[in-house]
């Protein structure tokens, strides 16, 4: 028996992960390990029960995080996580319901139901993991891509005007909105905190590093280029109005709880 193997002390979030699953899929430099572990702690830090917590997530990287996490979990078809979080709400409301998706899942094929779940206030926590591209199906162009940012579908970089997802989930009525990136763990730890126990439909939009494609073709070649800038650059101005949030290639990323 090898004992340095047998004494090796398992990480303290091991029981809250579906370990026989590991090693994960995700690209390395990417920011979705730290979201993961972001949002287990967060959840410790609640003290719900957690035979009463469900996670669900759609198709995409982000959408992933559902089946690493040993909890009940759904994993749904592209852009309709939220309606199925929203059937598990109206079926059993003792559930505490969390969608962890990406920008592209939740803003564009699913942006209907994103907007709609905030207008009727559905009592569910969404965690927006946004990384400005769609990086599982090959690095194109998607609702949160900045102007001028480059895909693989727009080499000559992006015409189109994105989306300010906090702005867009404020203007809609969620009753919680925040934008954290994987830079300020702590923070976004305590947000995720707060946002499970806020009555009503609570948003947390974090930014994550893609390397793979996004950093890769926008001069952020690593992950770790990519935390730098976060780190660098955000501005933390919470309770502003978010539509004063937006974010332009490259420059700054006002952070914070814009919603409470």
């Amino acid at each position: 028996m090898n004992t340095a193997t047998t004494n090796r002390a398992g990480h303290p979030l091991d029981p809250y992960l579906r370990t026989e699953r590991m090693p994960h899929i995700w690209c390395s430099g990417c920011g979705l390990g730290l979201v993961v572990n972001c949002f287990l702690r967060g959840l410790i830090q609640s003290r719900l029960a957690l035979d009463k917590v469900v996670v669900v997530s759609g198709i995409g990287c982000a959408g992933r995080a559902a089946g690493y996490i040993n909890l009940d979990s759904f994993h749904t078809t592209h852009g309709r996580a939220i309606p199925f979080a929203t059937g598990l709400k109206l079926a059993n409301p003792e559930l505490k319901v969390v969608v962890i998706s990406g920008d592209g899942d939740l803003t564009a094929i699913g942006g209907n139901h994103f907007i709609h779940a905030a207008r009727r206030n559905v009592d569910i926590t969404v965690l927006c993991i946004n990384n400005f591209i769609y990086g599982m199906t090959g690095g194109q162009v998607g609702p949160t891509t900045p102007l001028t940012a480059r895909t693989t579908t727009s080499v000559g970089g992006n015409i189109d005007q994105p989306f300010n997802i906090p702005y867009l989930a404020a203007a809609s009525g969620a009753a919680y909105v925040a934008r954290w990136t994987t830079a300020q763990v702590i923070r976004l730890q305590k947000s995720i905190t707060e946002a499970l126990l806020k009555n009503g439909f609570s948003l947390i939009e974090i930014i994550t590093p893609c390397p793979t494609y996004y950093g890769r073709m926008n001069k952020q070649r690593t992950g770790l280029e990519q935390m730098k800038y976060y780190r660098d650059n955000s501005i933390v101005k919470s309770g502003i109005d978010p539509k004063h949030a937006g974010i332009e290639f490259n420059g700054p990323i006002i952070v914070g709880r814009f919603v409470d």
